[in-house]
Protein backbone atom coordinates (compact mmCIF):
# COMPACT_ATOMS: atom_id res chain seq x y z
CA UNK A 1 0.00 0.00 0.00
CA UNK A 2 3.17 2.46 -0.69
CA UNK A 3 1.00 4.44 -2.77
CA UNK A 4 -1.83 5.06 -0.56
CA UNK A 5 0.25 5.98 2.73
CA UNK A 6 2.95 8.11 0.28
CA UNK A 7 -0.34 10.19 -1.23
CA UNK A 8 -1.16 11.34 2.20
CA UNK A 9 2.77 12.00 3.63
CA UNK A 10 3.16 13.90 0.96
CA UNK A 11 0.60 16.64 2.17
CA UNK A 12 2.95 17.54 4.68
CA UNK A 13 0.61 17.61 7.70
CA UNK A 14 2.45 17.71 10.88
CA UNK A 15 1.70 16.28 14.91
CA UNK A 16 -1.44 16.59 16.10
CA UNK A 17 -2.92 17.78 12.92
CA UNK A 18 -1.32 15.00 11.05
CA UNK A 19 -3.03 12.32 13.04
CA UNK A 20 -6.71 14.13 12.49
CA UNK A 21 -6.25 14.70 9.07
CA UNK A 22 -4.85 10.87 8.61
CA UNK A 23 -8.06 9.51 10.26
CA UNK A 24 -10.01 11.39 7.73
CA UNK A 25 -8.02 10.33 4.55
CA UNK A 26 -8.85 6.98 6.17
CA UNK A 27 -12.43 7.47 6.73
CA UNK A 28 -12.16 6.76 10.48
CA UNK A 29 -14.82 7.54 13.44
CA UNK A 30 -13.59 7.60 16.68
CA UNK A 31 -16.10 7.68 19.31
CA UNK A 32 -14.92 8.63 22.94
CA UNK A 33 -15.75 8.11 26.45
CA UNK A 34 -14.68 9.84 29.90
CA UNK A 35 -13.11 13.16 28.92
CA UNK A 36 -14.89 14.58 31.57
CA UNK A 37 -12.57 12.30 33.92
CA UNK A 38 -9.84 14.88 32.92
CA UNK A 39 -8.22 18.31 33.96
CA UNK A 40 -9.19 20.69 30.78
CA UNK A 41 -6.69 22.92 32.06
CA UNK A 42 -3.40 21.48 31.25
CA UNK A 43 -2.22 21.87 34.78
CA UNK A 44 -2.76 18.48 35.65
CA UNK A 45 0.07 16.16 33.83
CA UNK A 46 -1.07 12.85 32.97
CA UNK A 47 0.08 9.35 31.90
CA UNK A 48 -1.87 7.68 29.05
CA UNK A 49 -1.32 4.05 29.24
CA UNK A 50 -3.12 2.31 26.72
CA UNK A 51 -3.81 -1.25 25.26
CA UNK A 52 -2.20 -1.39 21.73
CA UNK A 53 -4.93 -3.43 19.67
CA UNK A 54 -4.01 -2.44 16.15
CA UNK A 55 -0.87 -0.87 16.11
CA UNK A 56 -1.59 1.84 13.49
CA UNK A 57 -4.95 3.80 14.01
CA UNK A 58 -5.35 2.98 17.52
CA UNK A 59 -1.88 5.41 18.16
CA UNK A 60 -2.90 8.00 15.35
CA UNK A 61 -6.36 7.83 17.38
CA UNK A 62 -5.19 8.92 20.65
CA UNK A 63 -2.84 11.19 19.02
CA UNK A 64 -5.69 13.18 17.97
CA UNK A 65 -8.31 12.68 20.79
CA UNK A 66 -5.85 14.02 23.20
CA UNK A 67 -4.06 16.23 21.12
CA UNK A 68 -6.79 18.17 20.79
CA UNK A 69 -8.08 17.90 24.62
CA UNK A 70 -4.91 19.30 25.17
CA UNK A 71 -3.96 22.07 22.43
CA UNK A 72 -1.53 19.99 21.05
CA UNK A 73 0.96 19.61 24.16
CA UNK A 74 1.40 15.64 24.06
CA UNK A 75 4.15 13.32 23.34
CA UNK A 76 4.64 10.17 22.68
CA UNK A 77 7.05 7.32 23.87
CA UNK A 78 7.47 5.39 20.43
CA UNK A 79 9.25 2.72 18.87
CA UNK A 80 12.31 4.68 17.28
CA UNK A 81 10.89 3.03 13.38
CA UNK A 82 8.59 5.88 14.16
CA UNK A 83 10.93 8.87 13.38
CA UNK A 84 10.76 8.12 9.84
CA UNK A 85 7.12 9.07 9.68
CA UNK A 86 7.97 13.02 9.73
CA UNK A 87 4.68 14.11 10.69
CA UNK A 88 4.75 12.03 13.64
CA UNK A 89 8.29 12.71 14.57
CA UNK A 90 7.35 16.17 16.30
CA UNK A 91 5.13 14.67 19.02
CA UNK A 92 7.00 11.56 19.76
CA UNK A 93 10.11 10.53 21.57
CA UNK A 94 12.02 7.28 20.32
CA UNK A 95 12.71 5.02 23.13
CA UNK A 96 14.19 1.66 21.57
CA UNK A 97 17.17 0.46 23.12
CA UNK A 98 18.94 0.64 19.71
CA UNK A 99 20.11 2.63 17.18
CA UNK A 100 21.78 6.21 17.62
CA UNK A 101 19.99 7.16 20.05
CA UNK A 102 20.53 4.21 22.96
CA UNK A 103 23.17 6.35 24.78
CA UNK A 104 20.93 9.15 25.18
CA UNK A 105 17.59 7.09 26.08
CA UNK A 106 17.63 7.37 29.84
CA UNK A 107 17.72 11.40 29.05
CA UNK A 108 15.17 11.53 26.56
CA UNK A 109 12.91 9.11 28.81
CA UNK A 110 13.52 11.58 31.66
CA UNK A 111 12.83 14.79 29.92
CA UNK A 112 9.69 13.86 27.93
CA UNK A 113 8.14 12.79 31.50
CA UNK A 114 9.23 16.19 33.53
CA UNK A 115 7.99 18.12 30.87
CA UNK A 116 4.42 20.00 30.55
CA UNK A 117 3.27 17.55 27.68
CA UNK A 118 0.65 14.60 28.14
CA UNK A 119 2.63 11.76 27.81
CA UNK A 120 0.66 8.86 26.05
CA UNK A 121 2.25 5.64 26.01
CA UNK A 122 1.24 1.89 25.15
CA UNK A 123 2.96 -0.35 27.97
CA UNK A 124 2.99 -3.32 25.96
CA UNK A 125 5.72 -2.46 23.79
CA UNK A 126 3.88 -3.84 20.39
CA UNK A 127 0.55 -4.51 19.51
CA UNK A 128 -1.99 -7.13 20.99
CA UNK A 129 -1.39 -10.70 19.56
CA UNK A 130 -3.40 -13.99 20.03
CA UNK A 131 -1.98 -15.56 23.54
CA UNK A 132 -3.97 -18.64 24.74
CA UNK A 133 -6.41 -18.24 22.11
CA UNK A 134 -7.29 -14.67 23.86
CA UNK A 135 -6.15 -10.87 21.41
CA UNK A 136 -4.67 -9.36 23.59
CA UNK A 137 -1.53 -6.99 24.58
CA UNK A 138 1.80 -8.96 26.03
CA UNK A 139 2.62 -8.20 29.52
CA UNK A 140 2.85 -4.49 30.16
CA UNK A 141 5.98 -3.07 31.63
CA UNK A 142 6.08 -1.23 34.92
CA UNK A 143 8.67 1.37 34.10
CA UNK A 144 6.05 4.17 33.12
CA UNK A 145 4.53 3.25 36.69
CA UNK A 146 7.88 4.57 38.22
CA UNK A 147 8.26 7.61 36.24
CA UNK A 148 4.88 8.84 36.63
CA UNK A 149 5.52 8.80 40.64
CA UNK A 150 9.18 10.18 40.22
CA UNK A 151 7.30 12.97 37.81
CA UNK A 152 3.99 13.38 39.75
CA UNK A 153 1.79 12.11 37.21
CA UNK A 154 -1.31 10.53 37.54
CA UNK A 155 -1.80 7.67 35.33
CA UNK A 156 -5.04 7.43 33.19
CA UNK A 157 -5.83 3.62 31.91
CA UNK A 158 -7.02 3.51 28.24
CA UNK A 159 -8.75 0.71 26.94
CA UNK A 160 -9.11 1.23 22.71
CA UNK A 161 -11.66 -1.05 21.09
CA UNK A 162 -10.57 -3.12 17.97
CA UNK A 163 -8.94 -6.07 16.68
CA UNK A 164 -6.29 -6.77 13.45
CA UNK A 165 -7.26 -9.56 10.98
CA UNK A 166 -7.47 -13.48 11.80
CA UNK A 167 -4.93 -13.23 9.29
CA UNK A 168 -2.44 -10.84 11.32
CA UNK A 169 -2.74 -13.10 14.26
CA UNK A 170 -2.34 -16.65 12.34
CA UNK A 171 1.07 -14.94 10.68
CA UNK A 172 2.66 -14.33 14.27
CA UNK A 173 1.27 -17.98 15.58
CA UNK A 174 3.29 -19.55 12.19
CA UNK A 175 6.45 -17.25 13.00
CA UNK A 176 6.67 -18.06 16.45
CA UNK A 177 6.46 -22.21 15.87
CA UNK A 178 9.07 -21.77 13.31
CA UNK A 179 11.04 -20.32 15.81
CA UNK A 180 11.69 -17.23 14.34
CA UNK A 181 12.29 -14.83 17.58
CA UNK A 182 12.06 -11.39 15.27
CA UNK A 183 9.46 -9.30 15.04
CA UNK A 184 8.06 -10.12 11.34
CA UNK A 185 4.09 -9.77 11.91
CA UNK A 186 4.95 -5.91 12.51
CA UNK A 187 5.35 -6.12 8.61
CA UNK A 188 2.37 -6.71 8.20
CA UNK A 189 0.59 -3.76 9.97
CA UNK A 190 0.16 -1.27 6.78
CA UNK A 191 -1.79 -3.46 5.70
CA UNK A 192 -3.88 -3.84 8.37
CA UNK A 193 -3.71 0.16 8.78
CA UNK A 194 -5.19 -0.08 5.01
CA UNK A 195 -8.08 -2.57 5.85
CA UNK A 196 -9.36 -0.54 8.54
CA UNK A 197 -10.79 2.14 6.39
CA UNK A 198 -14.07 3.22 6.99
CA UNK A 199 -14.59 1.64 10.45
CA UNK A 200 -15.79 3.17 13.71
CA UNK A 201 -13.61 2.69 16.84
CA UNK A 202 -14.13 3.27 20.58
CA UNK A 203 -12.24 4.64 23.20
CA UNK A 204 -12.75 4.38 27.03
CA UNK A 205 -10.71 6.99 29.06
CA UNK A 206 -10.98 5.90 32.92
CA UNK A 207 -10.72 7.53 35.70
CA UNK A 208 -6.93 8.94 36.51
CA UNK A 209 -5.33 6.98 39.21
CA UNK A 210 -3.44 9.62 41.85
CA UNK A 211 0.48 8.74 41.53
CA UNK A 212 0.57 8.67 45.53
CA UNK A 213 -1.27 5.59 45.35
CA UNK A 214 1.61 3.67 43.79
CA UNK A 215 3.99 2.19 46.70
CA UNK A 216 6.63 -0.36 46.00
CA UNK A 217 4.21 -3.09 45.78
Amino acid sequence: HLDFINEFLVKGYSGVEFCSEGLDYLDVKVQVEGLENLDPSGNTRYTFASNHPLGGIDGVALGMVLGRFFDGKVKYLVNDLLMNVKGLAPICVPVNKIGSQSRNLPSLVSEAYGSGNQMIIFPAGKCSRKIDGVIQDVAWTKSFVSKSVETGRDIVPVHFIGQNSRKFYNRDIFFKKMGIKANLTMLFLPDELYKGRHQTFKVIIGQPVPYSRFDSS
